[in-house]
């Protein structure tokens, strides 16, 4: 299975002038690993890239029924400091997804990065939004290089 599964990690803010940019240049690599067949589709289901990955997934489940969408979240209250409007959001994605994996009871530091890394070791490839040389996307990319993990950069 991991021969055929694809992670994605980015940043939670996407400037408003890239979400068109960023969102076709995802789907159009989705649609050429589709093609090469990869089916599995992970995502943290964090705000920003994480659930923008996690729609354009389920948006091409219309043509690409065999693929699947897993949620893999760090703990079940992820959502706890969000507004009303990104947790209906979450939630939307969530019932849509194939698979839902939560990975602790309750946040604990570091809880994210465990989750960052469960996605990698499970993938043979990672899709990044990353945009700066610091934070927990540049982690996730340097780990998943380290795992010998193919990375393709948006």
């Amino acid at each position: 299975m991991k021969n055929q599964t694809v992670c994605f990690t980015g940043h939670r803010h996407i400037e408003p002038n890239e979400v068109e940019t960023v969102s076709q240049r995802l789907e159009t690599v989705l649609v050429e690993l589709i093609e090469k067949g990869y089916r599995y589709f992970g995502s943290g289901g964090a705000l920003g890239f994480d659930l923008l990955a996690a729609q354009i997934v389920l948006n091409l489940k219309g043509k690409y029924p065999h693929i699947r969408l897993i949620l893999v979240l760090p703990c079940v209250d992820q959502t706890k400091f969000w507004n009303r409007s990104e947790i209906d959001y979450f939630e939307q994605i969530k019932r849509q997804a194939d698979k839902v994996v939560c990975l602790a009871e309750k946040y604990y530091p570091g809880c994210m990065h465990r989750r960052n890394r469960h996605l990698v070791d499970n993938s043979s490839v990672c899709i990044a939004y990353l945009r700066k040389q610091s934070g927990g996307t540049f982690y996730t990319v340097e780990y998943a290089k380290a795992q010998k993990v193919r990375v393709i950069e948006l």
